[in-house]
């Protein structure tokens, strides 16, 4: 039994926060604020709920910093997207509270999956980019017979 109390005294050391909700787990204080506010609550706003007093101030300055962090990146990323139609911004919440707090641990699939979806967006550009090329070259391929062939009918009259 005294194995356990040293893996488990390990683990603790490994965390960048306390658990600031109470009795209450993550999954529960998110699905709760969907049922109050109808919507659903992103990695960033479950942060911030779980991180606030009742009050609305920030639990620990080292909290108030991360908030000022995630609030930065997330206007950083607003800003890419804007110009970016191929962003989904599910993923940027995700993105953010990577950059700024690390990977999560034991979420190696979950950082597999976001890394093929980076390739297939990635693709879907490139396949883009390559159809408007070809329809570009198609284009002028079809200029140059309209006129070769005008050239031609005139010279044989």
């Amino acid at each position: 039994m005294q194995l356990d109390f040293g893996i488990q005294r390990n683990e603790r050391q490994k965390q960048k926060f306390t658990h600031t909700a109470g009795s209450k787990s993550v999954a529960c204080v998110a699905d709760d604020e969907e049922l109050s506010s109808g919507q659903k609550v992103g990695h960033l706003q479950l942060f911030d709920i779980t991180y606030r007093k009742k009050d609305g101030s920030p639990m620990t300055i080292e909290a108030a910093e991360i908030m000022e962090k995630l609030k930065d990146k997330r206007t950083e990323y607003e800003l890419i997207s804007s110009s970016d139609s191929f962003v989904n911004l599910d993923d940027i919440d995700n993105r953010i509270i990577t950059e700024v707090l690390g990977p999560e641990r034991y979420v190696w699939a979950q950082d597999e999956v976001q890394m093929l979806r980076d390739q297939m967006a990635q693709m879907q550009a490139s396949t883009v980019e390559q159809i408007a090329q070809l329809q570009h070259r198609e284009k002028h391929r079809l200029k140059e017979i309209m006129k070769n062939s005008s050239y031609n009918l005139k010279w044989r009259q």
